[in-house]
């Protein structure tokens, strides 16, 4: 491992605990919605519930105690530091993986699989679908600094993850990547082709194939309604990203309602949960993740790679592309993901599908929400890459 990897040990003092308590219990609270279900946001009374618990019975400490249990680096890339999980299997033969989160997840997210992928055999698995696992805050995200300039887009982070792993001495590797890390993990088979073993995406990025309209089985009709009903009603806070990302930042890190509200938003609409987070994820899960945005006053930074990328990759999904990506790739299509391209859509974006599986379950932060699932597929996607 090079010298310039330090290791990363997490310790919050206690007042920017205390503080946090203190301004959950000071919110100024608006009157309740005019509707009774999430169509105009989160609801007052579960979200001042959720907000109660965090400041009352939350117990950052336990969380604090698992992420240091685990192998936590900076490393400094460009002058610009990353904070990163990297976890290597007993197996000599362990395949070095990349994970990459996107918005509003964090690291926290693959919490659940690392034991399994980095030592398959304490969980029932075969030595042989060993990883050694890499797991990088964003920039602007988590533990990592916070760009200074413009300029930290898609391309440049993929750089930086290639550059990553060739410092940690990995000269074959796969990567793997959801929401964000869709795009870059995409841009890293693209970029280092020579040393990527095969990148598997959940989901792959690529815009319906208008020369099929005439003959769209039920599921390409359904991506494409769900693409519509997004662009209507879902997306206002990718255009508030994406436009002004210092100015919705001011309050993302000011306020943790705010912060809470705006994300536990998403994680309604995008997990598998019969209409209430919880019913994905436990309180205390959603509560992990938000605090990778609370204590280090992420909210602008994090928002601010919408205004950096948002628009290029926003049109991979909508719009014709060109850049065919020939590396060996793997795809999950989970039901609750938005978008759900079709085989043959993504066909002519991917040119070498070796894996493509549609689970039954499962939605946007799938190794969070179904983790048995998402180590299976990866464990059978690399396994004809090796």
């Amino acid at each position: 491992m090079s010298e310039d990897v330090t290791p990363f040990h997490l310790d919050v003092p206690e007042p920017v605990l205390g503080d946090l308590r203190e301004r959950l219990t000071r919110t100024r609270w608006p009157e309740e919605e005019t509707v009774d279900d999430w169509s105009q946001g989160v609801p007052l009374g579960y979200l001042r519930e959720l907000c109660r618990y965090w400041a009352e019975d939350y117990d950052w400490r336990a969380t604090e105690r698992r992420l240091n249990a685990l192998p936590q680096f900076r490393t400094s890339i460009d002058g610009f530091g990353i904070h990163f999980l990297h976890v290597r299997s007993s197996h000599d033969d362990a395949l070095p993986l990349i994970l990459t989160h996107g918005w509003p997840g964090s690291i926290v997210e693959f919490l659940k699989v690392i034991g399994p992928l980095t030592d398959p055999t304490a969980y029932g698995g075969d030595a042989r679908d060993a990883f050694h696992v890499v797991c990088p805050s964003l920039p602007g995200y988590g533990f990592s600094d916070k760009p200074d300039r413009r300029g930290w887009g898609v391309e440049r982070i993929a750089d930086a993850w290639i550059r990553l792993m060739a410092r940690l001495g990995y000269d074959r590797y796969g990567a793997q990547g959801a929401d964000w890390g869709t795009t870059i993990t995409t841009l890293i088979g693209r970029q280092d082709p020579d040393h990527v073993a095969g990148i598997h995406l959940t989901p792959p990025l690529a815009p319906p194939d208008p020369t099929t309209f005439d003959d769209l089985t039920d599921a390409e009709a359904a991506a494409l309604t769900a693409l519509q009903q997004a662009q209507e009603t879902e997306d206002g806070y990718s255009l508030e990203q994406s436009t002004r990302p210092q100015t919705i930042g001011y309050g993302l890190v000011d306020s943790p309602a705010l912060l809470c509200a705006w994300i536990i938003e998403k994680f309604r609409a995008w997990t598998d949960c019969d209409g209430h987070p919880e019913n994905a994820l436990t309180r205390d899960e959603l509560l992990d993740n938000l605090m990778f945005y609370w204590l280090p006053g992420t909210g602008a930074s994090a928002a601010r790679l919408y205004w950096e990328s948002f628009k290029h990759v926003q049109r991979l999904f909508t719009a014709e592309t060109t850049d065919l990506v020939t590396v060996p790739t793997g795809c999950t299509i989970f039901p609750r993901e938005n978008p759900r391209p079709s085989r043959r859509w993504a066909e002519k974006r991917f040119i070498d599908i070796r894996h493509w599986n549609e689970p039954d379950k499962g939605g946007h932060f799938a190794a969070f929400e179904q983790p048995e699932l998402f180590v299976e597929e990866l464990r059978t996607f690399f396994r004809l890459v090796r």
